[in-house]
């Protein structure tokens, strides 16, 4: 398991050019998490344009699976927000690593229905728990944040229980990976990449772990 690391958010948006804001670091999560007995979990995770969140995903250690889709619907306009399946090794990455990440280098959890110039609650920042292990942890992180300041502005992360995921056509699985010289592509996801390299380098894997 790779070592904990304090890293810093990029606070970029997803689908569309924004401008990068000012680092911030933030701690590795505290509370501890029950002992790893089978091969495999999942985590659902939303942190705008799952184009994106996909695509730093596959690059993570212990991942061995990441669909885009929706949580709780089927598109920006019925409730679902975009988001991704991830599988992966509780023996090689911890549900809390995973949400480190997620914090640091993902997304900007402090814009509320929105990332970047992206807006709506499709959007949003948002964890699907699924299991009471997973909530706790979640919740036990955003915390922890909070008290810390490890943001210049509050957390606006859910934290619901995962309903339903609804995984998008092949067309939009890979795209980061299919795309790389797209405009939004090289100017807000691009850095994620180097971002996630850079600061965990223990979980960064070069070839990434592709849906197809």
């Amino acid at each position: 398991m790779f070592r904990s690391l304090a890293v810093s958010a990029l606070l970029i948006g997803a689908c569309a050019a924004w401008g990068q804001e000012k680092p911030t670091v933030i701690p590795p999560p505290a509370a501890g998490e029950a002992h790893a007995s089978g091969a495999s979990e999942k985590a659902d995770l939303a942190g705008g344009c799952y184009w994106g969140t996909q695509g730093i995903f596959e690059h993570v250690k212990g991942v061995k699976r990441v669909v885009a889709g929706f949580t709780g619907g089927h598109s920006d306009d019925d409730g679902g927000a975009e988001s991704v399946m991830i599988t992966f090794d509780p023996k090689v990455i911890s549900y809390g690593q995973l949400l480190q990440i997620f914090f640091s280098v993902v997304h900007d959890p402090t814009q509320l229905n929105r990332q970047g110039p992206d807006v709506g609650a499709g959007y949003r920042s948002d964890i699907f728990y699924m299991s009471d292990e997973q909530r706790r942890i979640a919740q036990a992180y955003i915390a922890q944040l909070g008290r810390a300041k490890a943001f210049p502005k509050p957390i606006v992360t859910r934290v619901d229980a995962f309903t339903a995921f609804n995984q998008v056509d092949l067309s939009q699985q890979d795209f980061m990976i299919k795309n790389p010289h797209l405009d939004y592509i090289e100017v807000n996801d691009v850095p994620k990449l180097a971002s996630l390299k850079r600061l965990f380098p223990d979980a960064y894997r070069s070839l990434p772990r592709q849906y197809q």
